[in-house]
């Protein structure tokens, strides 16, 4: 990922929250997609059959949020909740996030 920041959140039951976000000029916007674009088409091929709430026993979930600033700023920001086995795949596929 070259435009995307991660972090990763503890929760409580098991439940992991894991943050990719972007701040870019709008002329990057479209990069910023792309890459958002492909976290969703890995989480979909590796656990597409277990989307949804994650307190109800699924994998991964996710909130994708598109934020228009002043100044041409966009910012990107899509959010997983995560089961402890999402998050370790997905930390391998893409890189350790941030932990808070």
């Amino acid at each position: 990922m070259r435009h995307l920041t991660f972090d990763l959140t503890d929760g409580s039951d098991d439940i992991l929250t894991l943050e990719a976000m972007a701040s870019t000029r709008e002329a990057e916007h479209a990069a910023v997609m792309a890459e958002a674009v492909q976290l969703l088409a890995w989480a979909e091929s590796e656990f597409g059959g277990r989307h949804g709430p994650v307190e109800d026993g699924n994998a991964w979930d996710h909130e994708l949020l598109v934020q228009h600033e002043p100044g041409g700023w966009v910012t990107v920001t899509l959010t997983f909740s995560a089961s402890v086995e999402f998050a370790e795949a997905f930390q391998a596929k893409f890189g350790e996030a941030d932990e808070d």
